[in-house]
């Protein structure tokens, strides 16, 4: 008993010593506490991010009245200066799976995953131009230097796999309209800030350029290392605890172990030819096979951007806009079905939230001069997000907009609303998840923020 007792003291009191000294996400983070305050039906989260916005009313909400009033010219703000009357989808929509849920022709593959899935026909932010709506819709405001919501969840949850980073962006292009103020820490410490990750050469060294030295071993590294660490241990033993000092150990350590673990992570040529075949072979679908893979290494928190060499935002289809979301759902379509079935079939659905949408939808009305191929305009009152696995019931149709799809109608999902509801099913009270910066303290959904508690299984 005596010894039993001594030992269970002494682990104790060890464990309080390490917590204070560890330079890891556990060790400053007081939100560490929060990961047993609620249920957590997810894991971990994948973002499909559409940059430039896909049109709502040709993919998740059908609007017969579109047709019926074409041309006719919409009346209210919203519509102030613009031109173009009602413009119909040309997509046809059908009822799929037992839910009935509806989606147009130009999405088949997601259509096939019905009840599997959740539509968002609700969704609002409150600004139509690209730049302050990514912001709002990556960090909650319009203006840029605020954390991520990629970096709140990495800092309330830390990391599952301690060699890999938690957060990681993927994306096939450097020029990323906004670019790292999407995926930044902000005023959050350094380590929550991702990983990013160009996709535009699959091959590991081109993903990865700088992972392996080109001058020492494996095990070469390993001894220098070993050295080093013995070097900061005398130095520390004399100087007494340096948290910089620590954190930089930690970073070091972590540098070396991604050198295996992060080449693994990204290498697929190991992958069948019947996935390769599943996911496509675009751009878009690389990095939303890349994306499974780091699921199944626990990275907390991975971001997929679909942009392209030939425009930063893609789904920004002021003109022909039926040919563009044509082509652009071919792509896109393919691939996120293929993730959520992939991670069906590997058990990962159930633990990992996959999100499929933009910064905000498009108009419901024709943009673009008379006798040219029309356009859809930005549009920040009304949009759709796909929804699936982590906890979210398959089959529903949530909010709804008005009969053209200009405003929200029922059950309104502002942007603080989603990122609320993202941080609840991660098992995050988004209320208690605050940072005290510059004075006071700051939180992702600021003093904003409901739980959409109906689209939980």
């Amino acid at each position: 008993m005596l010894r039993r007792l001594a030992g269970g003291a002494g682990l104790v009191g060890l464990a309080g010593v390490l917590q204070q000294k560890a330079g890891t996400a556990f060790a400053a983070n007081p939100a560490h506490n929060l990961q047993g305050n609620l249920p957590a039906r997810a894991k971990r989260v994948i973002f499909l991010f559409l940059n430039g916005g896909p049109s709502h009313v040709d993919t998740f909400d059908p609007k017969p009245d579109l047709l019926k009033y074409e041309g006719q010219k919409p009346e209210g703000k919203l519509y102030r200066g613009k031109k173009g009357g009602f413009m119909p989808s040309p997509f046809k929509f059908t009822r799929h799976g037992e839910s009935g849920l509806e989606f147009s022709e130009s999405v088949p593959h997601l259509a096939k995953l019905a009840d599997d899935v959740c539509i968002v026909r609700s969704m609002r932010t409150d600004v139509p131009n690209h730049e302050p709506a990514l912001l709002q819709m990556h960090t909650g405001v319009v203006q840029p230097t605020r954390p991520s919501l990629g970096s709140w969840a990495l800092y309330g949850l830390g990391s599952e796999n301690e060699n890999l980073p938690g957060y990681v962006v993927l994306r096939p292009s450097p020029k990323t309209v906004v670019g790292p103020a999407l995926w930044s820490n902000g005023f959050l410490p350094a380590r929550y800030q991702a990983t990013s990750i160009i996709t535009r050469e699959m091959a590991v060294d081109k993903l990865l350029p700088h992972v392996r030295s080109l001058k020492f071993s494996y095990e070469a590294q390993r001894r220098q290392l070993d050295l080093l660490g013995a070097l900061n241990e005398a130095h520390l033993r004399v100087r007494g605890e340096d948290s910089e000092l620590e954190a930089e150990v930690r970073a070091m350590e972590t540098a070396y172990t991604m050198q295996m673990e992060a080449s693994d992570a990204l290498d697929v040529s190991g992958e069948s030819e019947a996935t390769r075949e599943m996911y496509g072979r675009s751009r878009f679908a690389n990095s939303c096979l890349l994306a499974r893979r780091l699921a199944e290494r626990g990275v907390r928190f991975t971001t997929v951007y679909y942009t392209s060499d030939g425009s930063n935002q893609p789904w920004d289809t002021h003109k022909d806009h039926n040919a563009g979301h044509s082509k652009l759902c071919a792509d896109a379509d393919k691939a996120a079905a293929a993730l959520i079935v992939d991670l069906k079939q590997r058990g990962l659905l159930d633990d990992t939230l996959v999100v499929f949408g933009g910064e905000f939808g498009r108009t419901p009305f024709a943009e673009g001069k008379k006798g040219a191929k029309p356009g859809r305009d930005h549009h920040s009152t009304a949009f759709s997000y796909l929804l699936a696995g982590g906890g979210v019931k398959g089959g529903l149709a949530y909010g709804s907009s008005d009969r053209f799809g200009m405003l929200v109608q029922e059950n309104p999902m502002h942007v603080h609303d989603f990122h609320a509801t993202v941080l609840h099913l991660l098992g995050i009270d988004h209320e208690q998840l605050t940072y005290r910066y510059a004075g006071r303290d700051f939180r992702l959904t600021d003093v904003h923020g409901k739980v959409a508690t109906g689209i939980f299984a």
